[in-house]
């Protein structure tokens, strides 16, 4: 398990942050995969394709199928220094339905974006992290923007879930892989935020739950404070990685002390 790498943290004139993991953590529902079968299989006909073979249960099985094929790829895509994001009509297309006649793959293929949003939002349940409302409001005090940074086969999950708890106004930047097209540890991503926000990408912190995306997107980027927030899954790496985080927190609360600590004197 790694350290931190003990490097002093400066005030930030910038936090940048994960969204699941971090802003929120999330659990799967129950029967999410069968739920998104039928609506599919009611596109298919609604298009009139008739396709017998493919039923609610084949459906899901390949839906389940695609979803490890994805989770393979996200993880082979932590080792290139750039790497691009998948797009909605591949993970549909190729990872689901690969194999599937001809114009049963057409119709999912146009539907991809809301599709996407559907498994998004029907996948799973998101709270919002103990801690993280007084960290905003923390931030707001000293005059620190705060910003979203977060690979999402459809960041518009995020937007719904912050507009449903009218929190979308709490951050000043959010940029998610689907739609600036590439993926962490790509450091474009960090960079992106910075450059909206007007601040050097030395100025600010970077938040993240996992090594291989996020401490490596935060090194890569040369953030002035890469920070690792624990959550289900950051101790699980898909390969050995000797990177060393600046900081380690368990939660927002944590993430909060450093912040004060960090920015004494600068509140008003």
């Amino acid at each position: 398990m790694s350290t931190s790498s003990g490097r002093k943290l400066a005030a930030p004139k910038a936090l940048l942050l994960d969204f699941g993991g971090v802003i929120v953590s999330t659990t799967h529902m129950p029967d999410w995969r069968e739920l998104l079968a039928a609506h599919v299989r009611g596109l298919l006909d609604q298009a009139g394709v008739k396709a017998p073979v493919l039923s609610v249960e084949q459906i899901t099985t390949d839906i389940k199928a695609g979803g490890i094929a994805d989770s393979h790829w996200k993880d082979a895509m932590s080792r290139p220094f750039s790497p691009r994001e998948l797009r909605h009509e591949e993970f549909w297309g190729d990872f689901v339905a690969g194999d599937w006649p001809k114009q049963a793959r057409e119709v999912v293929v146009a539907e991809a974006y809301d599709l996407c949003r559907k498994m998004g939002n029907w996948k799973s349940e998101r709270v919002l992290r103990t801690g993280m409302l007084d960290l905003l409001d923390a931030a707001d005090g000293a005059g620190v923007p705060v910003g979203i940074v977060s690979n999402a086969l459809c960041g518009q999950v995020h937007i719904d879930f912050l507009d449903a708890h009218g929190l979308t106004g709490r951050f000043a930047v959010a940029i998610h892989s689907d739609e600036v097209r590439v993926r962490k540890p790509n450091p474009e991503m960090i960079w992106l935020a910075a450059r909206a926000l007007g601040v050097e990408t030395g100025e600010a912190w970077y938040v993240g739950d996992n090594f291989d995306r996020d401490v490596l997107c935060g090194v890569r980027a040369g953030v002035g404070g890469n920070i690792l927030m624990e959550a289900k899954g950051t101790y699980d790496l898909p390969y050995d990685l000797k990177l060393k985080p600046d900081a380690i927190v368990a939660d927002p609360v944590g993430l909060l002390g450093l912040f004060t600590e960090a920015t004494r004197g600068i509140a008003a």
